[in-house]
């Protein structure tokens, strides 16, 4: 049994047209908004990045008063629609870290893998339910070109027959595991589960609570919010790719949408068929790659690639649809596994990302260092996000720390040009790293970008 085309995009378009992990009964009530009130902290977003913050604000000074506001709802953005990839990695990858700090990266590395057992030991102590699985991630080649990537012969090296034994797919040629660099999580319970621990050191969080403006006021901030007036001594804007409030981070990110499939839950058979047992994420090569894991109930969630840009920067919830990119992403699933035939989609979405031209995020302070921020995570938010929090913890102290010595830290991203460049550029990006990705090799436009330190990732 084959899925034709046709069908695979009947299959797509038949799947409910919701985000997986928000689609659960354990998602809690909306806290109540708040009115004026005055704080030592007030943290601007309850995503991942806002939620660490408040948390490890408490865990370094307790008995500080931490409020959490929230425009939305808790993870309603990238933190509760992601794939659940809790990555080591602070740089996005090995390369791209090497390439742009390579005197640090050994560093960046290390603190990158303390970082995530941190987020496990955080985990266990709070008791968060969030299925945190230390599986790794498994690295795969599905185009000749792509292999030498892998380094064969190094240690750790899978040639063809040994990654099917991994993960059962016939596109695939060779493979790498990094089996201590990544853990699986539900998320939304995640990001929920920090919001209760934060809570009981001593938080407040209030959703449905949108700030309107900032000013800075004698030995502080005051910050208007759409149902009173906030002062706080100090804020952290965790508000990622809602840079409104951001004036001089708006150049630098630009919002890029990528969507999502899950499929119905696998019975025992056809989890057989894949021989998936380690229950690794996988990503594979691409300039426009997949990434793809097991939930904890056994469906395959099964994303990336078509990431998209809309004109203006636009971010809209309508945008979080996109027919032909889920139709796309189905062609795709059953081409890896075609002995899938017979499993079909149960959820389809989409979410914005902070995306910005190092890949990775950044970090500044604004109103004479009584604000703090961090945005840009292109999509690896969700280990990265506990290091931001220290980060923006250390300057708000006026610390010298190990993180704020990095160069990683003081640095700040190339812009985006404004528009219509930045969009005929995007396009142009796009289309160059298809091609690169059909040829193995970067085209003049590419290898410039490479030269100028800018990129834009899928």
């Amino acid at each position: 049994m084959t899925v034709s085309r046709a069908e695979a995009h009947d299959r797509a378009d038949a799947a409910a047209g919701r985000v997986l992990w928000l689609d659960h009964p354990a998602r809690p009530a909306p806290r109540p908004p708040v009115g004026d009130t005055q704080v030592d902290l007030l943290v601007v977003g309850a995503g991942f990045t806002g939620l660490w913050t408040a948390l490890r604000a408490l865990e370094r000074t307790p008995g500080r008063s931490v409020l959490v506001v929230e425009r939305d709802r808790i993870a309603e953005h990238a933190s509760g629609r992601n794939g659940g990839f809790c990555e080591a990695s602070l740089t996005h990858g090995e390369a791209n870290g090497r390439q742009r700090w390579p005197e640090e990266y050994d560093r960046l590395e290390r603190m990158g893998l303390a970082n995530l057992d941190d987020i496990e030991a955080t985990v266990r102590r709070y008791g968060i339910d969030c299925a945190f699985e230390r599986t790794g991630q498994l690295s795969v080649a599905t185009r000749p070109h792509e292999v030498a990537l892998l380094e064969p012969g190094s240690p750790g090296f899978l040639d063809a027959t040994a990654v099917r034994r991994v993960v059962d797919s016939p596109t695939y040629l060779a493979g790498r595991l990094d089996a201590e660099g990544c853990a699986m999580v539900d998320p939304a319970r995640l990001a929920w589960g920090l919001a209760d621990a934060a809570e009981s050191l001593g938080a407040r969080l209030a959703e449905d609570t949108a700030v309107l403006r900032l000013r800075r006021r004698a030995g502080g901030m005051e910050v208007t919010t759409a149902h009173g007036i906030v002062r706080a001594r100090q804020v952290v804007l965790a508000t990622n790719v809602f840079t409104a409030l951001l004036r001089r981070a708006r150049a630098r990110v630009v919002p890029v949408y990528d969507h999502v499939l899950a499929t119905e839950p696998l019975t025992a058979d056809q989890l057989g068929r894949l021989g998936w047992a380690g229950r690794s994420g996988v990503a594979d090569l691409g300039n426009l790659f997949h990434y793809y894991r097991l939930t904890p109930d056994d469906r395959i969630l099964w994303g990336g690639y078509d990431a998209v840009y809309h004109f203006g920067r636009s971010i809209d919830p309508r945008h979080e649809q996109r027919a032909a990119t889920h139709r796309l992403l189905a062609e795709h699933f059953y081409a890896t596994f075609p002995q899938l035939a017979d499993v079909r989609f149960s959820h389809r979405w989409g979410g914005v990302i902070d995306t910005c031209t190092r890949f990775c995020a950044f970090y500044d302070t604004a109103y004479a260092g009584r604000a703090a921020y961090a945005t840009g995570f292109t999509g690896l938010g969700v280990g990265a996000s506990r290091f931001a929090a220290d980060v923006l913890l250390d300057l708000l102290a006026g610390e010298e720390t190990e993180r704020t010595r990095l160069a990683m830290v003081r640095e700040r991203p190339l812009p985006f040009p404004p528009e219509p460049l930045a969009w005929v550029g995007i396009q142009l990006t796009r289309w160059a790293s298809a091609r690169a990705d059909r040829t193995g090799r970067r085209n003049l436009w590419l290898r410039t970008l490479d030269r100028c330190g800018l990129g834009f990732d899928s």
